[in-house]
């Protein structure tokens, strides 16, 4: 088994009942541990006029992140692009990495993470953005670069940085614009998996050296809810579960708490769709997880995995993500 770096994707997500602020402390808390257990990198990510969760702001985010630890990468999984200038973001990025450099990581995602009414809020003059994310992508890098000749337009900081890009997707169309730019990859599996296998091989074929990065590397995104027992982790997996469940019917909100049976919550067809979305995810007690993610990265051979988890009490999250740190050191022995 390789030794596959473990990585945090935190929602900062709301539960029900409770508040940004506290979210944000708890983020603070999941990190440290997170540093404390060897984590490779805690990413956040950007989404807009959703009740459930806190990081809309995420450049601010990852510097309260960074500020509060010492040692572990933080970055965005990711900055959705279409919804801001590049110069701005190269701007936000690069006054992160100059406060905390060697640090700072940049996820790039072409989607607006929100509903289009909220895309007209965040002052987009055009909805089809999405089809100049490779230019503005391209535009990005350049922010980054040393000046020389000085353009007109500089990034402040930024200019001369090294903050990392990856290219974010749930499609095929990531996975060939971060190999045409020779970028790490991360697929959104955790939530979109179905192209996964498809995406990791388009990558990985048409994989082109950059000054960036020599060979090609995939990340990809996993749920993992780890409890003493496999029935423990199962009625903590049910606020997820409901998260999407909600999706579906429309009605967005903070994080729900589990409930005994989900069962009694959805029709079939509904129950096929969440299921179908949640179809990476690693739900059971110490020996399931471990066999999970071990099936997983066998199943994929990805070189570095992206935790995420949506449980509803903050000290049970706290320990799903210690158990899933000892399953990658139980693989990695």
């Amino acid at each position: 088994m390789p030794n596959v770096a473990f990585s945090v994707l935190d929602l900062s997500p709301i539960v029900l009942g409770s508040d940004a602020a506290t979210a944000f402390r708890n983020t603070v808390d999941l990190a440290r541990q997170a540093e404390a257990l060897g984590y490779q990198r805690y990413w956040l990510a950007e989404h807009h006029n959703m009740t459930g969760i806190a990081s809309a702001a995420t450049a601010v985010v990852i510097g309260h992140v960074a500020g509060a630890t010492r040692s572990i990468r933080v970055g965005a999984g990711g900055i959705m692009l279409p919804n801001h200038s590049p110069l701005v973001i190269a701007e936000q990025f690069g006054t992160l990495e100059s406060l905390y450099p060697g640090r700072i990581d940049l996820g790039l995602g072409r989607a607006p993470g929100t509903d289009q009414l909220t895309a007209r809020a965040l002052r987009r003059e055009r909805m089809e953005t999405s089809d100049d994310f490779p230019q503005d992508v391209i535009e990005l890098q350049h922010y980054f670069q040393p000046v020389d000749p000085a353009p007109a337009v500089k990034a402040v900081p930024g200019m001369g940085l090294n903050v990392p890009i990856w290219i974010l997707g749930s499609s095929l169309f990531g996975a060939q614009l971060a190999a045409h730019l020779g970028l790490p990859y991360a697929f959104a599996s955790h939530f979109a998996p179905d192209q996964l296998l498809p995406a990791i091989n388009i990558y990985r074929q048409h994989f082109r050296p950059s000054a960036a990065l020599q060979k090609p590397h995939v990340m990809a995104g996993v749920n993992v809810i780890a409890a003493a027992t496999d029935s423990e982790a199962a009625v903590l997996f049910t606020s997820l579960q409901q998260q999407f469940l909600n999706m579906r019917r429309n009605r967005r909100g903070q994080l729900p708490p589990p409930v005994p049976d989900i069962e009694e919550l959805w029709a079939p067809h509904e129950k096929a769709s969440v299921q179908q979305s949640l179809a990476c995810a690693v739900v059971g007690g110490p020996d399931t997880v471990r066999e999970g993610l071990r099936a997983f990265i066998e199943r994929t051979g990805v070189d570095e995995l992206m935790i995420t988890a949506q449980i509803y009490d903050h000290a049970s999250r706290m320990r799903s993500f210690e158990l899933a740190a000892q399953a990658r050191d139980a693989l990695h022995a």
